[in-house]
Protein backbone atom coordinates (compact mmCIF):
# COMPACT_ATOMS: atom_id res chain seq x y z
CA UNK A 1 0.00 0.00 0.00
CA UNK A 2 1.07 3.14 -0.96
CA UNK A 3 2.25 6.04 1.86
CA UNK A 4 1.62 9.65 1.81
CA UNK A 5 5.27 9.72 0.73
CA UNK A 6 4.99 7.81 -2.38
CA UNK A 7 2.00 9.74 -3.18
CA UNK A 8 3.80 13.02 -3.09
CA UNK A 9 7.09 11.44 -4.71
CA UNK A 10 4.56 10.16 -7.40
CA UNK A 11 2.47 13.52 -8.06
CA UNK A 12 6.48 15.73 -7.23
CA UNK A 13 8.26 13.90 -10.62
CA UNK A 14 4.62 14.16 -12.73
CA UNK A 15 4.98 17.78 -11.61
CA UNK A 16 8.27 18.30 -13.04
CA UNK A 17 7.72 16.87 -16.36
CA UNK A 18 4.97 19.42 -16.76
CA UNK A 19 7.47 22.22 -15.35
CA UNK A 20 10.63 21.24 -17.78
CA UNK A 21 7.68 21.59 -20.85
CA UNK A 22 7.19 25.08 -19.41
CA UNK A 23 10.51 26.16 -18.46
CA UNK A 24 13.76 24.18 -19.24
CA UNK A 25 16.51 23.92 -17.09
CA UNK A 26 18.40 27.16 -19.31
CA UNK A 27 15.87 29.38 -18.82
CA UNK A 28 15.54 29.26 -15.19
CA UNK A 29 19.13 30.33 -15.18
CA UNK A 30 18.16 33.62 -16.82
CA UNK A 31 15.96 34.64 -14.18
CA UNK A 32 17.29 37.12 -11.48
CA UNK A 33 17.50 35.38 -8.56
CA UNK A 34 20.08 32.79 -10.04
CA UNK A 35 22.91 35.36 -10.14
CA UNK A 36 21.97 36.12 -6.55
CA UNK A 37 24.92 35.73 -4.22
CA UNK A 38 24.16 32.20 -2.08
CA UNK A 39 24.29 32.80 1.56
CA UNK A 40 26.11 30.60 3.56
CA UNK A 41 23.29 28.22 5.06
CA UNK A 42 26.13 26.09 6.71
CA UNK A 43 27.82 28.77 8.39
CA UNK A 44 24.35 30.26 9.67
CA UNK A 45 23.74 27.14 11.48
CA UNK A 46 27.52 26.32 13.12
CA UNK A 47 26.30 26.31 16.91
CA UNK A 48 28.31 28.54 19.41
CA UNK A 49 26.39 29.42 22.15
CA UNK A 50 23.29 28.20 21.67
CA UNK A 51 20.99 26.29 19.10
CA UNK A 52 20.65 27.53 15.88
CA UNK A 53 16.97 28.01 14.73
CA UNK A 54 15.59 27.28 11.08
CA UNK A 55 11.97 29.06 11.44
CA UNK A 56 9.80 27.19 8.50
CA UNK A 57 7.18 29.16 6.59
CA UNK A 58 4.51 26.48 6.37
CA UNK A 59 0.40 26.99 5.26
CA UNK A 60 -0.53 23.71 5.20
CA UNK A 61 0.28 19.92 5.54
CA UNK A 62 -1.27 16.46 4.46
CA UNK A 63 -1.53 15.77 8.24
CA UNK A 64 -3.25 18.65 9.60
CA UNK A 65 -4.62 20.15 6.94
CA UNK A 66 -4.54 24.56 7.07
CA UNK A 67 -2.37 25.55 9.40
CA UNK A 68 -2.30 28.80 9.35
CA UNK A 69 -5.44 30.72 7.62
CA UNK A 70 -4.05 34.42 7.88
CA UNK A 71 -0.99 33.52 5.78
CA UNK A 72 1.41 36.37 4.76
CA UNK A 73 4.80 34.41 3.80
CA UNK A 74 7.04 37.80 3.32
CA UNK A 75 5.80 38.93 6.54
CA UNK A 76 5.85 35.64 7.93
CA UNK A 77 9.67 35.54 7.12
CA UNK A 78 10.93 39.03 7.97
CA UNK A 79 9.56 38.52 11.13
CA UNK A 80 11.39 35.72 11.93
CA UNK A 81 14.24 37.45 10.54
CA UNK A 82 13.54 39.78 13.33
CA UNK A 83 13.48 37.94 16.22
CA UNK A 84 16.80 36.24 16.06
CA UNK A 85 15.99 33.46 13.34
CA UNK A 86 19.22 31.68 11.77
CA UNK A 87 17.52 30.76 8.10
CA UNK A 88 14.29 30.48 6.89
CA UNK A 89 12.72 27.16 5.44
CA UNK A 90 9.55 27.74 2.57
CA UNK A 91 7.60 24.89 2.15
CA UNK A 92 6.99 24.81 -1.78
CA UNK A 93 5.31 21.32 -2.59
CA UNK A 94 2.06 23.01 -3.85
CA UNK A 95 -0.38 20.05 -4.25
CA UNK A 96 0.47 18.51 -0.31
CA UNK A 97 1.19 21.72 1.20
CA UNK A 98 -0.39 24.64 -0.36
CA UNK A 99 3.48 26.04 -0.71
CA UNK A 100 4.82 28.16 -4.01
CA UNK A 101 7.92 28.74 -5.24
CA UNK A 102 6.81 32.27 -5.59
CA UNK A 103 6.59 32.46 -1.79
CA UNK A 104 10.50 31.65 -1.65
CA UNK A 105 11.25 34.35 -4.34
CA UNK A 106 9.55 36.95 -2.67
CA UNK A 107 11.22 35.60 0.86
CA UNK A 108 14.64 35.76 -0.89
CA UNK A 109 14.38 39.22 -1.75
CA UNK A 110 13.19 40.60 1.32
CA UNK A 111 15.67 38.56 3.97
CA UNK A 112 18.93 38.51 4.59
CA UNK A 113 19.37 35.68 5.98
CA UNK A 114 19.85 31.93 4.53
CA UNK A 115 16.64 30.47 2.63
CA UNK A 116 16.67 26.85 2.53
CA UNK A 117 14.16 25.05 0.17
CA UNK A 118 12.20 22.47 1.62
CA UNK A 119 10.29 20.20 -1.16
CA UNK A 120 10.55 16.45 -2.41
CA UNK A 121 13.72 16.79 -4.18
CA UNK A 122 14.48 14.42 -6.64
CA UNK A 123 16.12 15.71 -10.24
CA UNK A 124 18.65 17.67 -10.73
CA UNK A 125 15.88 20.25 -12.50
CA UNK A 126 14.73 20.96 -9.21
CA UNK A 127 17.74 22.30 -7.84
CA UNK A 128 18.39 24.56 -10.51
CA UNK A 129 15.07 25.18 -10.21
CA UNK A 130 15.98 26.11 -6.21
CA UNK A 131 18.61 28.34 -6.98
CA UNK A 132 16.78 30.44 -9.95
CA UNK A 133 13.80 31.46 -7.09
CA UNK A 134 16.63 32.24 -4.12
CA UNK A 135 17.56 29.37 -2.56
CA UNK A 136 20.79 29.34 -0.57
CA UNK A 137 20.01 25.56 0.05
CA UNK A 138 17.63 22.61 -0.04
CA UNK A 139 16.37 19.61 1.87
CA UNK A 140 17.37 16.20 0.72
CA UNK A 141 15.00 12.94 1.59
CA UNK A 142 16.78 9.84 2.10
CA UNK A 143 13.72 7.97 2.50
CA UNK A 144 13.16 8.85 -1.68
CA UNK A 145 16.35 8.10 -2.82
CA UNK A 146 19.02 5.42 -3.80
CA UNK A 147 22.60 6.08 -2.48
CA UNK A 148 23.22 6.93 -6.72
CA UNK A 149 20.41 9.77 -6.65
CA UNK A 150 21.52 11.38 -3.34
CA UNK A 151 24.99 11.61 -3.74
CA UNK A 152 24.20 13.25 -7.61
CA UNK A 153 21.85 15.71 -6.11
CA UNK A 154 24.52 16.13 -3.50
CA UNK A 155 26.65 17.35 -6.33
CA UNK A 156 24.63 18.83 -8.50
CA UNK A 157 24.00 21.29 -5.85
CA UNK A 158 27.62 21.54 -5.14
CA UNK A 159 27.74 23.03 -9.06
CA UNK A 160 25.23 25.22 -7.92
CA UNK A 161 26.77 26.52 -4.78
CA UNK A 162 23.54 25.35 -2.56
CA UNK A 163 24.14 24.02 0.58
CA UNK A 164 22.08 20.34 1.08
CA UNK A 165 20.17 19.57 4.57
CA UNK A 166 20.18 15.86 4.82
CA UNK A 167 17.09 14.62 6.26
CA UNK A 168 16.92 11.13 7.53
CA UNK A 169 14.45 9.39 9.33
CA UNK A 170 15.70 6.38 10.70
CA UNK A 171 18.66 4.86 12.14
CA UNK A 172 19.83 3.00 9.27
CA UNK A 173 19.57 5.65 6.68
CA UNK A 174 21.74 7.57 9.04
CA UNK A 175 24.75 5.13 9.79
CA UNK A 176 24.50 4.32 6.34
CA UNK A 177 25.75 8.27 5.15
CA UNK A 178 28.74 9.09 3.86
CA UNK A 179 29.95 11.75 5.93
CA UNK A 180 32.47 13.01 3.51
CA UNK A 181 29.73 14.02 1.41
CA UNK A 182 27.02 14.85 3.77
CA UNK A 183 28.29 18.38 5.67
CA UNK A 184 24.58 18.95 7.33
CA UNK A 185 23.02 16.05 8.30
CA UNK A 186 19.10 16.53 10.22
CA UNK A 187 17.16 13.52 11.58
CA UNK A 188 13.27 13.77 11.97
CA UNK A 189 11.89 12.81 15.33
CA UNK A 190 8.54 11.98 13.33
CA UNK A 191 8.63 7.92 13.34
CA UNK A 192 6.89 7.94 9.44
CA UNK A 193 4.77 4.57 10.45
CA UNK A 194 3.35 5.40 13.18
CA UNK A 195 3.90 9.50 13.33
CA UNK A 196 5.03 9.47 16.86
CA UNK A 197 7.85 12.15 18.07
CA UNK A 198 10.55 10.98 19.80
CA UNK A 199 13.08 14.01 20.22
CA UNK A 200 15.50 11.59 22.49
CA UNK A 201 15.52 9.21 19.63
CA UNK A 202 16.27 11.54 17.07
CA UNK A 203 19.28 13.37 19.22
CA UNK A 204 20.60 9.62 19.89
CA UNK A 205 20.98 9.44 16.17
CA UNK A 206 22.27 12.75 15.43
CA UNK A 207 25.33 12.19 18.18
CA UNK A 208 26.72 9.62 15.95
CA UNK A 209 27.76 12.09 13.43
CA UNK A 210 31.64 13.37 12.95
CA UNK A 211 32.26 16.67 14.19
CA UNK A 212 32.81 18.07 11.52
CA UNK A 213 28.97 17.62 10.44
CA UNK A 214 26.66 19.84 11.55
CA UNK A 215 23.48 18.51 12.86
CA UNK A 216 20.01 19.37 12.80
CA UNK A 217 16.60 18.45 14.87
CA UNK A 218 13.48 17.93 12.94
CA UNK A 219 9.76 17.72 13.81
CA UNK A 220 7.96 18.40 17.24
CA UNK A 221 9.80 20.81 18.58
CA UNK A 222 7.69 23.37 20.70
CA UNK A 223 9.45 24.56 23.96
CA UNK A 224 12.23 26.26 25.78
CA UNK A 225 13.00 22.95 27.20
CA UNK A 226 13.42 20.77 24.16
CA UNK A 227 16.01 23.11 22.73
CA UNK A 228 17.98 23.28 26.10
CA UNK A 229 17.81 19.61 25.65
CA UNK A 230 19.61 19.91 22.03
CA UNK A 231 22.17 22.40 23.44
CA UNK A 232 23.28 19.68 26.19
CA UNK A 233 23.34 17.45 23.64
CA UNK A 234 25.21 19.79 21.31
CA UNK A 235 22.93 20.12 18.22
CA UNK A 236 23.45 22.63 15.81
CA UNK A 237 20.70 23.56 14.69
CA UNK A 238 16.27 22.99 14.93
CA UNK A 239 14.02 23.31 12.02
CA UNK A 240 11.15 24.09 13.69
CA UNK A 241 7.32 25.03 11.33
CA UNK A 242 4.22 23.97 13.02
CA UNK A 243 4.51 25.09 16.60
CA UNK A 244 5.54 29.06 15.22
CA UNK A 245 2.86 28.65 12.54
CA UNK A 246 0.39 28.49 15.09
CA UNK A 247 1.37 31.35 17.14
CA UNK A 248 -0.32 35.07 16.77
CA UNK A 249 3.20 36.44 16.59
CA UNK A 250 5.54 33.53 15.00
CA UNK A 251 8.70 35.97 15.04
CA UNK A 252 7.70 36.29 19.16
CA UNK A 253 7.79 32.83 19.21
CA UNK A 254 11.23 32.22 18.27
CA UNK A 255 12.41 34.80 20.60
CA UNK A 256 10.54 32.80 23.28
CA UNK A 257 12.04 29.64 22.59
CA UNK A 258 15.64 30.48 22.17
CA UNK A 259 15.03 32.55 25.35
CA UNK A 260 16.07 36.21 23.47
Amino acid sequence: MATILDKIVKRTREDITKRTFKYRASDLKSLPLYEQPVRDFKGALRRESSVQIISEVKKASPSKGLIRPDFDPVGIAKDYENHGASAISVLTDKPFFQGDLHYMETISKQVSIPVLRKDFIVDPYQITEAKAYGADAILLIVSILDKEQLYELIECAKEEKLSCLVESYSREEFESLDFSKVEIAGVNNRDLNTFEVNLHRGVDILNQAPDHVITVSESGLNSVEDIKYLKENRIDAALIGEHFMRQPSPGKAVSEIIGI
